[in-house]
C-alpha cells in the first residue's frame, strides 16, 4: 500500500523489463484519453498489472497524482473504501464517512488511480468507482479485474495472449524474435541461466512451448524459469503430459502476489469466485479440447440441474470472467475455447468430481448425432461440413470415451478422416482409414471407408493403392444397393483412374455415376458430378463435350452449391477455356475463384497458376513466371501439392517461360514472386492493388522475339509440324482434337502471316528454338 510519505507517485519499482505490448500501450492512451473509467480484464496470468503499471508510469507527467491501490489481500467490500484511504494516505476525521473523507481528499485534482485486481470484489469496487467519479470531476480511474465492473461509461479493455510465432517460422531467429511470447520466454531464460539465447537448434522447440502456452504471459515465465534445469525439449514434454503440466507451471515469485505463485494458483482464484452451476459448466467443457458453440456447450454440459437454457447465461458469466475466450471473427455460430492451461486445471477439477465418463459420454453422442444431421451427401467426402471446425474434438472425444458406444466411435473416425483429407493432410486420414478397413465395425459403412481411402491413396500419388481400393468400394456398393453409395464409389474410383492416368476409365465411371444420380433428383448432386465427367473429359482430349457440359453444371453449382464446389467447377471451366484458346474466358473464371477463395488456403492456388498459365498462352512470360514461383512459394509453405496433370502443366510453362526471357527479365521475376505473398499475390493475380505495381515496375522486360506472338499451345504445334507430323499426329501427341489442332494452326499462319506448312517449320527451323519440356496433360 502506498503511505502518506509517498504523496506523488505511489508506484512500485520494476525490478524486471517489459516486454512487448507496444501496441496495446498504444492504444491504451487513446481509450484513457476519452474515458474517465479504463478497466483491463482478462484471464488470470495474462498480464493485467503489470501492463497497467507500464502503462501508468508513462502518464506520470500527466496527473498531479497517481496512486496504486492493491486489492488482492482484502477479503471483502466491508474494508473496501478504508483500504484505498489508507493507500491515498487519508486519515480518518470525525464526523466523516470514507467515502467522503476520500472525496474531499481527491477533491478537484487531476488524478489517476489504478485499482488493481478488482474481480473478488467487483460489486463494491463498482459502488465506490461510481460515486468517486460523480463527485470529483478531474479523477479518472484505471482498474484491472478478471471481468468488467459494469459502471456506466466504463471502457473495457480486454488484454490478449502475448503474440506468438508465425507457424511458418521454422527456425528462423528473427521472426522467431517478432512474437512477444518468444521475446519474453527468452529474457526471463537468459535471466535464470545467463548465457541462454535464442538460436536455430531449439528456436522451434521455444516457439512450440509458447504456442502450447496460448502466449499467456504467466505461464511463458514460469516455462522459462526451468530453463536452467530442464532443456527446452523436456518442458515441451512436461507440457504435453497433462497429468504434470500444472505441476511444472508452478515456482513463482515467493514475494510476488500468492495468486501468481503457478498457473493452478492463478485458476483456482477465478474458480472459487465462481457459483456452483458456473463451476459445473467450466469443469464440463475441459472435454472440448478444439473449442465449441453454444449448442455443443448445451449438448456436454446440460445435466445435473442445469437445464440447457441456463447454459447460455454460464457461457456468458465465464466469458465475462476470462475464463473462456471468444475465438476471433464474426462468423455465425459464435465460438469459445477455454485457453490450455485452464482447461487443464478444469479437467483436474471434472476428474475429482466424478463427471468424467458422464461427460465424454455426452460429448460422444453430441458429436454423432452432429455427423448423422450432415450424412446423406452422395459425395461426402468432398462436402463442407460443420464438423471441419471439430477437428481436434473429433480427435479427442472418440480416443478418451473408449468403450463407449462403437459404433458412433467408428462414424467418428470415419468424418475425422474426412475431415484430414479435406484439408490435404493425406497421411492422417490414411493412418484412420487403415484402421477401419481392418475393424469388423467399419464393414457396417459399405463402401465409404474403401472409398475414401481411394480418394486419399490418390491425393497422395499412389495410383495402384488407389484403384484397388476404388474397386473394394464399387464392389461393397454393388452388394449393399443402394444407389448413393454406389454413386459415390463410382466417383472414387474414377479418381483413381485420373491418378492412373487411364482417362477412358474415369470417364467410363462418371457415366455411369451420372445415370444412376440423374433419376434421384438433386441438382447439385448431378451437377458436381457432371464437373467430374468434364474434368476427366479434358484429360482426355474431350475438351469440346467438356465445355458443353461445363455451361450444363457451372449454373447449378454457382447458385446451390458452397464454395469449395463453385471454386472446383470454376477451376475446371478456366481450364477447359484455356485449352481452347479462349483465354480472356479462361481469365475471368478463374479470377471469379480467386475473389471466393480464401486468399490464404490452398484453394486460392489453383486459379493463381491458372492465371500463370494464362498469362503464357498470351505471351507475357515475365508475369507467367512470378506467378508461377510465387504459387510454389506458397504451397511449399502450406506444404501441399497440385494433382499430378497440373503440377506438370505448370512445371512446363514456368520452363518454358524461364527459356524464352532474358536472363534480367528471368531474375527480376524470381526476386518479384519473393514479395507476392497473402493479400498482396492476390492484388497481383487480379491485376489490381499494390500487387500490380510488382508488375508494374521498371524491372519489366519485353522482347521483339516473334515467338511471343504464340501461345504456348500454338508453339507446340509448330514445333510438331516442324518435324513433319500431320493434324491427325499432332492431335494423339498433344492429346487433343483434329479440329482443334487445325484451329491453332489457322491462328499461326494470320499471326506469322505464313500460309504454307513448310513456310511455318522453316520459320522454327530458323530460329533453332529449344524444345519445351512437353505437352500438357
Amino acid at each position: 500500500m502506498a503511505t502518506a510519505a509517498s504523496r506523488e507517485h505511489a508506484l512500485p519499482p520494476a525490478l524486471d523489463s517489459f516486454v512487448g505490448r507496444r501496441r496495446e500501450l498504444s492504444t491504451l492512451r487513446a481509450l484513457l484519453s476519452s474515458t474517465r473509467l479504463l478497466t483491463l480484464t482478462g484471464a488470470g496470468g495474462v498480464g493485467k498489472t503489470r501492463l497497467a503499471l507500464e502503462f501508468a508510469r508513462g502518464l506520470s507527467s500527466r496527473y498531479a497524482r497517481l496512486d496504486l491501490v492493491e486489492l488482492g489481500s482484502l477479503r471483502d467490500g466491508a474494508t473496501l473504501t478504508q483500504s484505498v484511504a489508507a493507500a491515498l494516505g487519508v486519515g480518518e476525521r470525525a464526523g466523516q464517512t470514507g467515502v467522503d473523507l476520500l472525496v474531499r481528499a481527491i477533491g478537484d485534482a487531476s488524478r489517476l488511480l489504478l485499482l488493481d485486481n478488482c474481480e473478488h470484489l467487483a460489486e463494491p469496487c463498482a459502488r465506490l468507482v461510481l460515486t468517486l467519479l460523480s463527485r470529483c470531476p478531474r479523477l479518472r480511474i484505471l482498474a484491472t479485474s478478471r471481468e468488467a465492473l459494469r459502471v456506466p461509461g466504463e471502457t473495457v479493455f480486454r488484454v490478449g495472449e502475448l503474440s506468438l510465432p508465425p507457424a511458418d517460422a521454422g527456425d528462423d531467429v528473427t521472426a522467431l524474435l517478432r512474437s512477444d511470447a518468444v521475446r519474453l520466454f527468452v529474457e526471463r531464460a537468459a535471466r535464470r541461466s545467463p548465457g541462454f539465447t535464442l538460436d536455430p537448434g531449439n528456436g522451434r522447440l521455444i516457439a512450440e512451448i509458447c504456442r502450447r502456452l496460448d502466449g499467456l504471459t504467466l505461464a511463458v515465465e514460469l516455462a522459462a524459469g526451468h530453463i536452467a534445469t530442464l532443456a527446452p525439449g523436456d518442458i515441451l514434454a512436461g507440457l504435453d503430459d497433462q497429468s504434470s503440466q500444472l505441476d511444472l507451471l508452478a515456482g513463482g515469485s515467493r514475494t510476488g502476489p500468492r495468486r501468481h505463485s503457478g498457473l493452478a494458483t492463478a485458476v483456482d482464484w477465478s474458480h472459487q469466485l465462481l457459483d456452483p452451476a458456473e463451476q459445473a459448466v467450466f469443469r464440463r467443457l475441459a472435454v472440448l479440447v478444439g473449442g465449441f458453440d453454444l449448442a455443443a456447450a448445451r449438448s456436454v454440459c446440460a445435466g445435473g440441474g442445469i437445464g440447457p437454457r441456463e447454459v447460455l447465461p454460464v457461457l456468458c458469466a465465464l466469458e465475462e470472467k476470462s475464463l473462456i475466450v471468444r475465438l476471433p471473427g464474426d462468423a455465425a455460430p459464435t465460438r469459445f475455447r477455454q485457453l490450455g492451461v485452464i482447461r487443464a486445471y478444469a479437467m483436474e477439477r471434472l476428474r475429482a468430481s466424478g463427471e468424467l465418463g458422464p461427460t465424454l459420454r455426452s460429448a460422444l453422442t453430441w458429436l454423432h448425432e452432429v455427423a448423422e444431421r450432415v450424412g446423406g451427401d452422395v459425395f461426402a467426402d468432398q462436402a463442407s461440413s460443420p464438423l471441419t471446425t471439430e477437428r481436434d474434438n473429433l480427435a479427442s472425444v472418440p480416443v478418451h470415451a473408449t468403450g463407449q458406444g462403437e459404433a458412433a466411435r467408428v462414424r467418428l473416425t470415419l468424418e475425422l478422416a474426412r475431415v484430414h483429407y479435406q484439408q490435404e493432410q493425406p497421411s492422417a486420414a490414411g493412418a484412420l482409414l487403415s484402421g477401419l478397413l481392418r475393424e469388423p465395425g467399419g464393414r457396417a459403412l459399405g463402401g465409404e471407408v474403401a472409398a475414401l481411402a481411394a480418394r486419399v491413396a490418390a491425393q497422395q500419388g499412389d495410383p495402384h493403392r488407389a484403384l484397388s481400393l476404388g474397386e473394394r468400394a464399387v464392389s461393397l456398393e454393388r452388394q449393399r444397393h443402394v444407389p448413393t453409395g454406389l454413386a459415390n464409389a463410382l466417383d472414387a474410383r474414377a479418381a483413381a483412374w485420373l491418378c492412373h492416368g487411364a482417362f477412358a476409365g474415369a470417364v467410363t465411371d462418371l457415366r455411369a455415376c451420372l445415370d444412376i444420380l440423374a433419376p434421384l433428383g438433386s441438382p447439385e448432386d448431378v451437377a458436381w458430378c457432371t464437373q467430374h465427367l468434364a474434368w476427366a473429359l479434358l484429360q482426355a482430349g474431350g475438351e469440346r463435350e467438356a465445355d458443353e457440359l461445363m455451361a450444363d453444371c457451372l449454373p447449378v453449382l454457382r447458385e446451390q452449391a458452397p464454395w469449395p464446389r463453385a471454386a472446383a467447377a470454376l477451376h475446371t471451366a478456366g481450364a477447359v477455356r484455356l485449352v481452347l484458346g479462349q483465354l480472356e474466358s479462361a481469365e475471368a473464371l478463374f479470377a471469379e475463384v480467386l475473389r471466393i477463395a480464401p486468399g490464404r488456403s490452398f484453394h486460392a492456388l489453383y486459379p493463381v497458376e491458372g492465371l500463370a498459365l494464362v498469362a503464357a498462352e498470351s505471351g507475357d512470360m515475365q508475369r507467367a513466371l512470378r506467378l508461377c514461383e510465387a504459387s510454389a512459394q506458397a504451397r511449399r509453405r502450406l506444404d501441399t501439392e497440385p494433382e499430378a496433370p497440373w503440377r506438370r502443366r505448370i512445371e512446363q510453362a514456368a520452363a518454358r517461360a524461364r527459356s524464352l526471357l532474358p536472363t534480367a527479365a528471368r531474375e527480376a521475376a524470381v526476386v518479384g514472386a519473393r514479395r507476392l505473398r497473402g493479400d498482396r499475390l492476390i492484388a497481383y493475380a487480379l491485376r489490381t492493388g499494390s500487387g500490380e505495381q510488382v508488375r508494374r515496375g521498371a524491372d519489366t522486360v519485353r522482347s521483339g522475339d516473334e515467338r511471343w506472338r504464340l501461345t504456348a499451345r500454338e508453339f507446340m504445334v509448330v514445333e510438331l509440324v516442324a518435324k513433319g507430323l500431320t493434324n491427325r499426329q499432332i492431335a494423339d501427341e498433344l492429346r487433343l482434337s483434329a479440329h482443334t489442332v487445325a484451329t491453332h494452326l489457322d491462328r499461326v499462319r494470320d499471326k506469322l502471316g505464313l500460309r504454307s506448312r513448310t513456310q511455318i517449320a522453316l520459320w522454327f527451323g530458323r530460329r533453332h528454338v529449344t524444345r519445351w519440356a512437353g505437352p500438357p496433360s
